[in-house]
């Protein structure tokens, strides 16, 4: 089964969800009694009534969006201040089966019938089993990448996220991209080269804010399996038929029990009472309100404004956690991972509005 259209890298579990259609209101002519029929004005009421609604749904997405941008960089700068503690820096697996524990609970809720937010689909366990082992390996080698990696080098490598996707499409698909498309594509990896470069030399500090070597080798296996995962997720939505949510929520329950299957051997767990308060406070945060936030406000988006908005939303975010990510880790503004970021981001744009004014109507 071959995804009938390239995969789109920004979205990863919520990307191929198609926007609802909306319910359009109509009006009515009256007929008056005699020979000819008169054309009567809108109701001013009723006018304002639609402008109030319109106002309050734009004003809704707009939050929505700015509660999926805090969110997301919470739960970068979240999980970056967990890993680089020596109690958590060693059980990852056992944060991303609680991680996808968490998710599969918020989506079965969602789904039931009082609810009404997606209709819950099931599928079969040994369908979903290489999608489910895909989306473990995507989650525990990102969580690994940010361990050993400073946060806006992290980031930067997830940009390339576009030019593998559209390079597994191209080789074992033979799906190809315009020209223009494809130029757009060199900064990209210019810029990444660059950052890695000036992100793997020797910096003074805290070793929490540098890139060591693993970093640099978990970063891009994750954005080689992140791609993989991306376009094994425009199959399964082809294939079965389900949306992203209907996916997800076959997807968490697998992934969280066949990582606990590799937790005794994998993990390290810290003494339970040596652990401060505010360290189960970010575990709460990570896994808890921000992953739930993230997850509804990306559906939310991608259906009331689609895609486009919703990839917008995620170069803003990218921006913006390499940006604070340069904040925090006290980066000088000539350095040269900067030049390569903005090279990176301008390749990124260029592509989204190429595919964008290609993409068929």
């Amino acid at each position: 089964m071959q995804p009938g259209r390239l995969a789109d890298p920004e979205h990863l579990t919520l990307s191929s969800t198609d926007s609802e259609s909306r319910t359009s209101v109509e009006s009515t002519t009256n007929e008056k009694s005699g020979d000819e029929e008169a054309l009567l004005k809108p109701n001013p009421s009723s006018q304002e009534d639609h402008q109030h609604t319109s106002s309050g749904s734009r004003m809704k997405l707009l939050l929505w969006m700015l509660a999926n941008t805090l969110a997301t960089i919470g739960i970068v700068f979240t999980n970056k201040s967990l890993f680089s503690s020596s109690m958590f820096k060693y059980a990852q697996l056992s944060f991303a089966s609680y991680h996808f524990f968490m998710t599969g609970i918020l989506l079965y809720i969602l789904s039931r019938p009082r609810i009404g937010f997606f209709e819950l689909k099931r599928g079969k366990f040994l369908e979903m089993l290489p999608l489910a082992a895909a989306m473990c390996l995507n989650v525990i080698l990102q969580n690994f990448s940010l361990a050993y990696s400073s946060i806006p080098f992290y980031q930067i490598c997830r940009v390339l996220l576009t030019p593998t996707v559209a390079a597994i499409n191209f080789f074992m698909y033979q799906k190809t991209l315009p020209r223009t498309a494809v130029y757009a594509l060199v900064p990209i990896c210019i810029g990444v080269g660059m950052a890695t470069y000036f992100n793997a030399l020797s910096h003074e500090g805290d070793d929490s804010k540098k890139t060591s070597f693993l970093g640099v080798v978990f970063a891009f296996s994750g954005v080689i399996c992140s791609s993989i995962y991306t376009i094994w997720v425009a199959v399964y939505h082809m294939k079965f038929g389900m949306n992203s949510m209907q996916l997800l929520s076959n997807q968490a329950p697998i992934g969280s029990a066949m990582l606990l299957y590799v937790i005794p051997w994998t993990d390290s767990f810290p003494v339970l009472h040596s652990v401060p308060l505010n360290g189960w406070i970010l575990v709460l945060l990570k896994s808890g309100l921000c992953a739930c936030v993230i997850n509804l406000s990306q559906f939310y988006i991608i259906n009331e404004a689609g895609a486009v908005s919703s990839t917008v939303v995620g170069h803003v975010k990218t921006v913006s956690i390499v940006t604070l990510g340069w904040i925090v880790g006290g980066n000088a503004a000539a350095d040269g991972s900067v030049v390569g970021f903005l090279l990176a981001i301008a390749g990124i744009i260029t592509y989204t509005t190429i595919m964008l004014k290609n993409k068929p109507v």
